[in-house]
C-alpha cells in the first residue's frame, strides 16, 4: 500500500528556505552565493550526506568518490544534497581507542542533522565504531535516514594464500615471536594483507555492524555484503541517494523500523555470522537510542537457538567477506535462517525484511552453511556470569579451542597494559598453558575507552612450546578479527571496583561456557577484605571531551553510551530567529 506523500510546505527545510521573512531571505541568498539556483533547493527535500572520509581513514578512502555517487542519486530523485563532513574514527590509527570517540561522532551526527535545514540523511560509514555511532546519532535526531556501508576490502594474499585482516596479523605475529618465520616473511605479510580500500574483510566488527545495519532494515537489500572495490558498490551508493528522497516524501522515520523485533533479528544475524563480540555493546547502545531497553541476557537467549551458518574467519576456517558475497551474501544467510527471524519488520526501501530476502539463494554451501549442516549448532557468542562478572562478560566460543571452554587454572594478573607488555615475554614469568591470563584496567574508564586489548598475547616461552591459545580474561574488548579463548567486557570493570580488581596471582578461576559461568574461587570474606583495602583511581581526564566522557560513560553491559543520551525524547528542532 502506497504511503501518503508530504507536501513541500511540510518539509522541515521549508522553515529555512520557504517562508517569506528576513531570515529565509538570508538563507536563500547564501545558497545563491554558493552558486546554487533557486530551482536546486526550492520545495525539494534537503538531504544531509554525513561523510566520514579522512586522509587517516583507510576504510573510507573511496568516500570522496562515493559521496558524489550518493549526490547523483539525490539529484536524480529531485532532492538537494548537502555533504556534511563528520569526525572520522579510524580503527588502527586513533588512540587510545576509537571506542572513546564513538559517542562523540554520535553527538556530532545528531547535532549536525538538528541544527541545519536537513529533511533526511545518508550516513556513510563502515569502519568499526562509525556504523553504530552514525546510527545512534541519527536515531536520536529522528529524521528519515539510510545507511550506506563502506564495504569490505578485497582479500589479502601472501605466497598464494589468502590473508584476513587482523586474524592473520595475530597469527603471524605469534609465529614471528616463536621464531617460525623471519622478518622478511613478516614484511611480506604486512605488504599483502590490505590490498584495497574498504573495511576489514574478516567477520570483524566492521562487517558485523554493517550486517547488523542491513538486518535492522537501515540499508538497501544486499548493501552490506558488496566489496568496496566492486562496481556494484557505487551503484548501491547512487540507489541509496535516490531512495532517501522518497523516504523523506513518505516520512519514513526510525521508529517505524527500529522496533524490538528488528533488534532480535539483528542479534540473530550476529550469532549466525559468529560476529564480533563488540556488536553486543553497540546494539545495546543503538537500542537505547530507539527507546528499547535491550538486556545482555537477550543475546544469550537467542544464541542458544541460533546456528552459526557463516564459515568466515576468524570463527570459520578459511573464507573471507569476498567469498561471502559470491556465495550469496547476507540476504542468502538471512533467507536460510527463515523462520528464526521476524520477517514482517519494516525496512528503508518500504518493503518488509521477508520481501527483501525472498528468492535469495546460497551459491556455495561451504561458505554459507545450511541449517542442517551448520558451523556450530548454537553459540556464536555467549554471556557469562559469576562472582567475577556480576553484570556479565562475553566470549566467542567458536573462535576458541574447544578444550578450554571448560577450564580451571591459576591467575597470572597484569595491573594494566603496560605491566602486561613489560612482563609477558619474561622468561621468569610464572606461567604455563594451564594459567589464566588476567588484564585489569582495560574497561571504559580504565583504558580509557575500553581498548581492544582483550586478546592478550601468549607468552613467548609458551609459543615456543607450541601453545597457541589460553584462557584470557579482561574488562577490555578485543578486535572482532581476533580469536582465542578470550573472556571480555567483564562488568563492572576493575577501575570502578568490580571484582576483577581484586584478583591476585595464583587465585583459581573457573570458566565453564556451557554453564555460562565465570567464577573466582575465592571466599566472599576474602573478597570483602580485598575490597576494603582497594582505592578508587583518579579519573583519567580533567578537561575537554575526555572529562565529559569520564563523568557520563556507562558500563559495557549498558552499551557504553553516555547516561544523558541513552534514553529520552528527541530534542526539539531549533527556533529560527
Amino acid at each position: 500500500m502506497a504511503r501518503p506523500r508530504r507536501r513541500p510546505e511540510e518539509l522541515r527545510s521549508h522553515r529555512w528556505f520557504g517562508v517569506k521573512d528576513l531570515r529565509a531571505f538570508g538563507h536563500r541568498s547564501r545558497a545563491l552565493q554558493m552558486g546554487y539556483a533557486r530551482e536546486d533547493f526550492a520545495g525539494k527535500p534537503v538531504i544531509g550526506i554525513v561523510n566520514t572520509w579522512s586522509d587517516i581513514n583507510q576504510c573510507h578512502a573511496h568516500f570522496k568518490l562515493r559521496v558524489e555517487e550518493v549526490k547523483r542519486g539525490v539529484w536524480q530523485a529531485g532532492g538537494f544534497p548537502l555533504e556534511m563532513p563528520a569526525i572520522t574514527l579510524s580503527e588502527p590509527f586513533q588512540k587510545p581507542s576509537t571506542m572513546l570517540y564513538r559517542n562523540l561522532l554520535a553527538m556530532e551526527t545528531e547535532e549536525l542533522l538538528r541544527s541545519y535545514p536537513v529533511d533526511g540523511a545518508v550516513l556513510m560509514g563502515g569502519c568499526d565504531k562509525t556504523t553504530p555511532a552514525l546510527i545512534m546519532g541519527a536515531t536520536s535526531m529522528g529524521l528519515p535516514f539510510i545507511f550506506m556501508p563502506a564495504g569490505p576490502m578485497l582479500r589479502g594474499n601472501w605466497h598464494g594464500e589468502p590473508l584476513g585482516s587482523g586474524s592473520d596479523s595475530w597469527k603471524y605475529w605469534a609465529e614471528l615471536r616463536a621464531g617460525n618465520i623471519d622478518e622478511r616473511a613478516w614484511q611480506e605479510v604486512e605488504e599483502g594483507i590490505a590490498r584495497s580500500y574498504g573495511h576489514c574483510m574478516t567477520m570483524g566488527t566492521a562487517s558485523t555492524m554493517t550486517s547488523v545495519a542491513e538486518t535492522l532494515g537501515l540499508t538497501l537489500p544486499g548493501a552490506a555484503s558488496i566489496p568496496a572495490a566492486d562496481a556494484n558498490h557505487p551503484r548501491m551508493a547512487t540507489a541509496s541517494g535516490r531512495r532517501i528522497v522518497e523516504m523523506v516524501w513518505e516520512d519514513l522515520k526510525p521508529p517505524e523500523i527500529l522496533k524490538p523485533q528488528a533488534f532480535d533479528n539483528a542479534i540473530t544475524a550476529v550469532h549466525a555470522l559468529s560476529g564480533s563480540t563488540n556488536a553486543i555493546i553497540h546494539l545495546i547502545a543503538m537500542a537505547g537510542r530507539a527507546g528499547i531497553d535491550l538486556k545482555l541476557d537477550r543475546f544469550d537467549e537467542i544464541a542458544r537457538t541460533t546456528p552459526v551458518l557463516a564459515n568466515i574467519r576468524p570463527a570459520g576456517d578459511k573464507y573471507l567477506m569476498e567469498d561471502f558475497y559470491y556465495a550469496g551474501g547476507l540476504r542468502a544467510l538471512l533467507a536460510e535462517l527463515g523462520s528464526q527471524l521476524r520477517l514482517d519488520c519494516a525496512t528503508v526501501n518500504g518493503r518488509t525484511l521477508g520481501e527483501n530476502i525472498a528468492g535469495a539463494r546460497i551459491y556455495n554451501d561451504d561458505v554459507i552453511r545450511t541449517r542442517d549442516k551448520p558451523v556450530s549448532a548454537s553459540g556464536g557468542l555467549a554471556v557469562l556470569r559469576g562472582n567475577l562478572a556480576p553484570d556479565g562478560a562475553v566470549i566467542k566460543p567458536t573462535a576458541a579451542e574447544a578444550h578450554l571452554l571448560k577450564h580451571t587454572g591459576p591467575a597470572v594478573v597484569f595491573r594494566d597494559y603496560n605491566d602486561m607488555a613489560a612482563r609477558i615475554d619474561d622468561e621468569n614469568l610464572k606461567v604455563d598453558e594451564n594459567s589464566v591470563l588476567v588484564l585489569q584496567s582495560g574497561g571504559p574508564l580504565g583504558g580509557p575507552g575500553m581498548p581492544e586489548w582483550g586478546q592478550l598475547p601468549i607468552p613467548k616461552k609458551l609459543l615456543k612450546k607450541g601453545v597457541r591459545d589460553m584462557v584470557r580474561i579482561s574488562d577490555a574488548r578485543m578486535s572482532g578479527t581476533s580469536y582465542g579463548t578470550c573472556v571480555l567486557h567483564v562488568a563492572p570493570e576493575s577501575f570502578v571496583g568490580g571484582p576483577l580488581a581484586f584478583v591476585r596471582d595464583g587465585d583459581l578461576i573457573e570458566l565453564d561456557v556451557e554453564a555460562r559461568k565465570l567464577q573466582l574461587k575465592v571466599s566472599d570474606e576474602e573478597l570483602a577484605r580485598r575490597r576494603a583495602a582497594w582505592k578508587q583511581p583518579e579519573l583519567p581526564y580533567a578537561r575537554g571531551y575526555g572529562a565529559l566522557y569520564a563523568r557520563h560513560i556507562t558500563q559495557a553491559n549498558q552499551g557504553c553510551d553516555f547516561d544523558f543520551l541513552h534514553h529520552g525524547p528527541s530534542t526539539p528542532d531549533p527556533e529560527i530567529h
